[in-house]
């Protein structure tokens, strides 16, 4: 009890915070959230060190020396204060200049040294240098500890997408930006955002999933059946945000055009009708080009794809489809910018609340789920996104 009086801790609030966020996160080190822990125990009137021990499992002595160490270095950041101290250690025997040397190894290659390998592990790229002459000796576990320093991990990657050029990008964006701003104005137009969502699984789970309970979130099932998979082609009014689809086993030329047909069919009366839509193929096609210009009331001479006229191209196509003086416009985003087309943010909605834990027998059971939803959001759920992006840099 002795220890208790001498190594009381009053915590503030917003170090009790940190502690218990500590305690509670997923990615805290067990070590650190244990002594988290201990000082959180400490703060409590009545808690004797004898008390805290016997509650975490540990021993007195624990106890002692981290309540000592959270007083002692009180001018310290939390997360350090529950840190080891720096131990002496051995003398290094690795020059700084030897250590530039393995990390410029480690942002190499292996197979630039004839190692069949994509990335290297702390043991070889650890034999690597002792087998150029770099160092002498380098365990494993040394080196990962450094690379750990600077922040290097030869195990890890990830993805990026080297963007292809678009000379009519800030076109492209000003003109979505403009129908999107404008379309809650113009009560004679309809302005929609279409796209597909593709291979929707009818995933059947083996067995039922487990309720809720306190402190144990909802169980789903691991193993699952494959029934097969389906394409949602879907539209939603910007300026409602209302949603109108067509659930089917693919997604061709003919499909979207005929989507897009049914969609002006719903919504008869309207001047002029606006989709935004991302530069897939189908959403250039000669099905397309021949649909909308029956829709618009046009009587040319459209050409023969891949010869002459209209049709001769996905860039003449693309011309037509977007030209401003029909019935039936449509906007393309930017090359590799789906994410201005707002049906995407509808589909992560989709996804969540429909598709990722869903339980579905066949496809017509995943088709009817998905056909529900969308009439329950547009009962529910439906109102207009709030659109502030404008075509300027999202950083500074």
């Amino acid at each position: 009890m002795a220890a208790r009086t001498l190594y009381r801790i009053n915590l503030t609030s917003p170090e009790r915070t940190e502690l218990e966020r500590l305690t509670r996160g997923h990615t805290t080190p067990q070590h650190i959230a244990r002594r988290a822990r201990i000082v959180l125990l400490a703060n409590e009137e009545g808690m004797s060190n004898r008390d805290i021990a016997g509650r975490l499992g540990t021993t007195k002595g624990k106890i002692t020396l981290w309540t000592k160490r959270w007083i002692e270095r009180a001018l310290e950041p939390i997360r350090e204060r529950l840190s080891d101290l720096p131990r002496a250690g051995a003398p290094e025997t690795i020059t700084p200049e030897q250590w530039c040397r393995v990390v410029a190894l480690a942002c190499e290659s292996p197979q630039a040294y004839g190692r069949p390998i994509t990335h290297w592990s702390s043991r070889e790229l650890a034999a690597e240098a002792v087998g150029q002459g770099i160092v002498e000796h380098l365990s494993a576990g040394h080196l990962r500890r450094v690379l750990n320093t600077k922040t290097l991990q030869p195990h890890r990657s990830r993805y990026w997408l080297n963007a292809k050029p678009d000379a009519r990008k800030d076109e492209r964006i000003a003109d979505i930006c403009t129908l999107y701003r404008e379309a809650p104005h113009r009560p004679d137009e309809l302005a929609m955002s279409t796209d597909e969502m593709t291979a929707i699984q009818a995933l059947e789970r083996i067995a039922p999933d487990l309720p809720m309970s306190c402190g144990k979130p909802v169980a789903v099932e691991f193993e699952y059946k494959r029934h097969g998979t389906q394409t949602l082609i879907a539209a939603i009014d910007v300026a409602t945000g209302k949603v109108g689809g067509w659930v089917g086993d693919t997604r061709t030329e003919e499909d979207f055009a005929r989507f897009i047909e049914s969609v002006i069919a719903q919504h008869p009366c309207y001047r002029s009708y606006h989709f935004v839509l991302d530069q897939l193929n189908t959403h250039k096609s000669e099905t397309l080009v021949r649909t909308t210009a029956r829709l618009s009331g046009l009587d040319i001479d459209l050409g023969v794809k891949g010869q002459s006229g209209i049709l001769q191209s996905m860039q003449t196509r693309e011309a037509f489809l977007s030209q401003p003086d029909k019935a039936v416009v449509f906007h393309y985003t930017p090359k590799h910018a789906s994410w201005m087309n707002q049906i995407e943010i509808w589909f992560g909605i989709l996804a969540r609340k429909v598709v990722k834990r869903g339980n579905f027998r066949s496809t017509k059971e995943l088709r009817d789920r998905l056909m529900a939803f969308i009439d329950y959001f547009n009962a529910t759920m439906a109102k207009p996104f709030k659109w502030t992006y404008q075509g300027k840099p999202l950083v500074a």
